[in-house]
């Protein structure tokens, strides 16, 4: 990340609005946005969901290692097949760069409060 949360891309310099456009993951069929609210331990997390549900979320294993939360992250939440007003997997956490720009696009409505 360069100054003032504008993303780098290597030595190309910085992203354009079209080039973030690209690269951002957006929700489909049955996944909405969330928002950490807090860490409940043993992997696991309160999520807050576009979709006005508070859901106990955890991380699978093949993302495990490679996405690291904390609060205030913003998401995407996958709601379980069974329970899935209740649980659900967390499958992408969005840098920055990309929460700025859903904000500007308004995918974020009504999270915006709960985004550190």
């Amino acid at each position: 990340m360069g100054k003032r949360g504008q993303e780098r891309d290597g030595n190309k310099g910085i992203l354009t609005d079209e080039e973030i456009e690209k690269k951002v993951i957006l929700p489909k069929g049955k996944q909405v946005f969330g928002v950490v609210e807090s860490r409940l331990g043993y992997g696991r997390m309160n999520t807050i969901c576009s979709d006005k549900k508070i859901r106990v979320c955890r991380v699978p294993g093949r993302y495990a290692r490679r996405i690291w939360i904390r609060e205030g992250d913003v998401v995407i939440v996958e709601p379980w097949p069974i329970q899935g007003d209740k649980k659900g997997d967390i499958i992408h956490k969005y840098r920055p760069v990309e929460v700025d720009w859903l904000r500007r696009k308004g995918f974020l409505k009504g999270l915006e409060e709960f985004i550190i």
